[in-house]
């Protein structure tokens, strides 16, 4: 979804979830560090490349309250309502509804 350097923003759309609900993420802080360690925490990671869409791709991708932003340089999926708090206010005022 997007490369590592590339600048983002809050409620960009950065990856894939397997559970049907969203998950808030902060994809520029930094995993704590310490010099304890968990058993088998050595394992090697295999890193999955980003996947790059297609116009057409992104807009078969996205939910309802999702949207595709296109400018000459790039080409980003996004929450309609950036802000994470107002978007658990919208969330639950639609259920009440």
């Amino acid at each position: 979804m997007f490369s590592p350097g590339e600048k983002i923003y809050e409620g960009q759309i950065v990856g894939e979830n397997t559970r049907e609900d969203d998950m808030d993420i902060n994809p520029c802080k930094k995993k704590h560090v310490s010099n304890m360690r968990a058993s088998g925490s050595d394992d090697t990671v295999h890193l999955i490349p980003p996947q790059t869409f297609s116009l057409e791709q992104c807009l078969e991708h996205i939910n309802e309250d999702e949207s595709v932003e296109v400018t000459p340089k790039s080409l980003r999926m996004r929450k309609r309502i950036l802000d994470r708090l107002e978007r658990g206010r919208q969330r639950s005022r639609n259920k009440k509804a």
